[in-house]
């Protein structure tokens, strides 16, 4: 979790990276805030180590062409779907988990992100959306006996208080989310928070783990 900006899809990325390429275990990642173009940009990118700026601005030097033409054939030989579907209910998402794991097996679930996940039927309140889709995906992740990785936003308070390091209180809809996830982590990068002294890290906080 963290707030807009953080790196939460960039990092869940480098992960779903890692479990496809490095493990070669099929990874699905399901994402509704960003296009399939965009995040295959971001991986190649990734992958390749050239910078996302002189890739989307056609700046590129020889050598990373070069490098990218070796990254694209690592990735095109690598078991990853990327669902860019948007409106997606975590029933749909879990079927198409179902599908992939009956088909070729799976070996991480990722969605970008939870408060995007659409609801089904009618709940009272937006808590109890929230609470009905982490069900769900607790559900799915012990039904497939995969992990599922859920990226979630943190609520305005982070940004109110003076103590910038986010806590489980922040994260939006927090009750079900805090109480269904086997591990919480925070991405926070204390450079936005900065006026000066910017050395471009993030850090990573596990606030839960189970």
């Amino acid at each position: 979790a963290g707030r807009p900006g953080m790196g939460k899809t960039s990092l869940a990325l480098n992960i779903a990276e890692h479990v496809a390429l490095e493990l070669g275990q099929p990874t699905y990642f399901a994402s509704l805030e960003m296009s399939r173009l965009e995040l295959a940009g971001r991986l190649l990118c990734a992958r390749a180590r050239v910078e996302g700026h002189r890739y989307r601005n056609a700046m590129l030097a020889l050598e990373d062409r070069h490098k990218l033409v070796e990254a694209s054939s690592q990735i095109s030989q690598a078991k990853l779907w990327i669902d860019d579907t948007a409106q997606r209910t975590a029933v749909e998402i879990g079927a198409v988990a179902r599908r992939l794991k009956r088909k070729h097996g799976l070996g991480l679930v990722v969605i970008d992100y939870l408060q995007l996940v659409s609801a089904e039927g009618r709940a009272e309140n937006r808590q109890e959306q929230v609470a009905q889709v982490t069900r769900r995906l607790k559900t799915l992740a012990r039904e497939l006996e995969v992990p599922v990785l859920c990226l979630a936003q943190l609520n305005r308070q982070a940004e109110a208080t003076p103590e910038t390091r986010p806590r489980l209180a922040f994260l939006r809809e927090s009750g079900a989310v805090e109480q269904d996830a086997d591990i919480v982590m925070f991405v926070h990068r204390p450079d936005m928070f900065r006026t000066q002294g910017f050395d471009g890290l993030a850090e990573v906080h596990v606030a839960k783990n189970r």
